[in-house]
């Protein structure tokens, strides 16, 4: 499995359009020593891409309103 698999999986999860399979592939492999990394760098990256979403959010609130 490629990094580019274990984004898709973590996509497709996250978009809950994770098919059957794709769901065992991904349990199967989140254990797996090889990919702990790759997963951790795709969902590392997911959720500073949402915390700087949040970030952009709150400075587009006019003062007062937050």
């Amino acid at each position: 499995m490629t990094k580019s698999r274990a984004r898709f999986l973590i996509d497709q999860l996250i978009s809950n359009s994770l098919s059957e399979g794709e769901l065992e592939e991904l349990l199967t492999s989140i254990g797996e020593n090889e990919m702990e990394h790759e997963y951790s760098d795709v969902l590392e990256n997911y959720f500073n891409s949402l915390i700087q979403k949040n970030i952009s959010n709150l400075e587009d609130v006019p003062p007062g309103k937050n």
